[in-house]
């Protein structure tokens, strides 16, 4: 008998299923390759793996269109918090600032330059910094900065703090989901050896060519 290839994906691991299932709801019972038990425990693998895998790739594409978004998000509150910065240099450099006064913001060891925002938690870091100093300068009676005002830099940068805690939520459940599905694998695996264990035995005393055909018609893919 040729070697088996047992399915390795999810899509492959449904069709191998579905296609023994299928195969023995419209057999008659006594010409089944396969007993009654594993046949019911069959169907309901087939069906909880099917939800299951329905439901995470929806996750996965709302993700994706989140993902979409979150990304225009992410750039506009990175591009005025680092506009923010580049100002606020050119009013030390005009000495409309003082250069001790970079310390509010963070700053001050950075040597003039924008710190680096090419994360999400960086961005989460320095925005909170620049915002916070901004209002805590103006405290001092220093002038705001405008061009951005620091108002506009905050109303960008909140919107994509809602977006952050959006993304990693649509993250986490579909993980949640991906982890259910890593576990049921083991289940549909285990199933599907079964079945191709008994159909192959049942069809044993047929001739090469009709055991293939037969066992086929059960999802049985051979090398």
């Amino acid at each position: 008998m040729s070697d088996r290839r047992l399915p390795n994906t999810d899509n492959a691991r449904i069709v191998a299923l579905r296609s023994a299932v299928e195969k023995a709801v419209d057999t008659d019972y006594q010409e089944l390759s396969l007993s009654i038990a594993v046949l019911e425990e069959a169907k309901s693998i087939l069906s909880h793996f099917e939800r299951l895998s329905a439901r995470y790739q929806q996750l996965c594409d709302i993700e994706e269109k989140v993902g979409r978004s979150f990304s225009r998000t992410t750039d506009k509150a990175c591009m005025y918090v680092s506009h923010f910065i580049q100002v606020l240099y050119l009013c030390v450099v005009r000495a409309e600032i003082r250069e001790e006064q970079l310390d509010f913001y963070g700053l001050g060891e950075c040597n003039m330059a924008v710190p680096d925002l090419s994360s999400c938690e960086l961005l989460l870091e320095w925005g909170e910094k620049i915002i916070s100093g901004e209002y805590e300068r103006i405290a001092h009676n220093g002038v705001p900065i405008y061009n951005p005002s620091i108002a506009r830099v905050n109303v960008l940068f909140e919107l994509f703090k809602e977006g952050y805690q959006t993304q990693k939520l649509h993250h986490k459940a579909t993980d949640n989901v991906l982890q259910e599905m890593v576990a049921m694998r083991k289940k549909v695996d285990e199933i599907i050896l079964e079945i191709w264990e008994e159909v192959e035995m049942h069809n044993i005393d047929l001739p090469p060519d009709k055991q293939l055909a037969r066992n086929r018609e059960y999802g049985i893919v051979y090398y």
